[in-house]
């Protein structure tokens, strides 16, 4: 395994006091393998790929417990070793293991290209800046050329003259691949994409989704991919985590999953997607209910307020993970 996460918990400072935003979360990501992470709006996909690479709002978000360890390291210990360098001090080439591993050996792909490149930089200074950062023995010469290179294999037909663009002149889709190509330009072990194709029209969804497969098998990396889109995860992933509320309700192979979902919410979200076997024109299932906020959460299961098959003992403990199957892990009172 090159990441394991073990009973991540992850708490955030609101108005209405802290409240815990992912709890108890684990999974594996094997070496060379992609994994899925699924789920609504607000389930926690986000903060766990953030907490991954150190990258939690501060000092609002804190792990308040478990480890992720990469290669057998637990980032949580080093990320308390790690000096916060934002406004007490100026960022020098001295970097700490944090930094070594963050953008180096795990990359990160942001949801919103447009937020997450800078709109007065051109991307010739922003791609040049991974390599100063974590190549600072690099010739300027030799940062650029390699700059060019790697636009160049995410797609992009005339490198040279988008390195002299600023974002505002990008489409979409080109600017997402400038985020691919700058999260790859390290080589990293692990390459987390937080929902690469939103906000892309279906075609280039395809296309980025295909190029980050293709580098992924040059490069031989990892990936974990997040997206609420359980067509992506079943056409690129090999192994799948549902996330709800905070924790997981179901993991397992992407094919086990599909062929034989266990979790009530779970077949919720297959039975949603339309097929050609449905009578046409007729009204998708849908998971009644809404997601409760994170300051209401049902104090058992979290899904009990929306289960059709909820029993009682569900609205007051909260169900262990269970493995039924070899790799097949659920979290629901049904199997315990």
């Amino acid at each position: 395994m090159i990441l394991n996460i073990k009973n991540l918990v992850i708490s955030f400072n609101t108005e209405n006091g802290r409240v815990t935003a992912v709890d108890g979360v684990s999974f594996n990501l094997k070496q060379g393998t992609t994994l899925g992470i699924v789920g609504e709006s607000g389930c926690g996909k986000s903060v766990t790929a953030l907490s991954i690479m150190g990258l939690l709002p501060k000092p609002s978000g804190k792990i308040e417990s478990g480890s992720i360890e990469f290669r057998g390291t637990n980032i949580v210990e080093l990320m308390d070793k790690t000096a916060d360098f934002q406004g007490k001090q100026k960022f020098t080439s001295k970097i700490d293991s944090m930094q070594k591993i963050r953008g180096r050996q795990i990359s990160m792909i942001f949801q919103e290209p447009m937020t997450a490149l800078n709109p007065v930089h051109k991307i010739g200074v922003q791609m040049n800046e991974v390599y100063k950062l974590h190549f600072p023995e690099m010739q300027r010469r030799e940062m650029e050329s390699s700059s060019i290179e790697m636009l160049r294999q995410v797609g992009i037909a005339t490198p040279e003259k988008l390195m002299h663009q600023y974002p505002h002149q990008l489409s979409g889709g080109m600017r997402q691949r400038v985020m691919i190509a700058m999260a790859l330009s390290s080589k990293p072990d692990i390459l987390i994409a937080d929902e690469p194709t939103t906000a892309l029209d279906v075609t280039v969804q395809a296309q980025i989704l295909d190029m980050i497969n293709e580098l992924k098998q040059k490069l031989s990396m990892s990936v974990i991919l997040i997206t609420h889109d359980l067509g992506v995860i079943a056409e690129n992933c090999d192994d799948a985590v549902v996330m709800y509320g905070g924790r997981i309700a179901e993991k397992a192979g992407v094919f086990e999953l599909f062929k034989n979902p266990l979790h009530p919410y779970t077949q919720g979200l297959l039975k949603s997607i339309p097929n050609l076997t449905r009578t046409p024109k007729t009204i998708l299932p849908a998971i009644k209910g809404m997601v409760p906020s994170l300051e209401n959460m049902p104090s058992g299961c979290r899904f009990s307020n929306r289960c059709d098959d909820v029993m009682d003992i569900c609205k007051t403990v909260s169900p262990d993970e269970i493995e039924l199957v070899a790799g097949h892990f659920v979290a629901c009172h049904k199997f315990l």
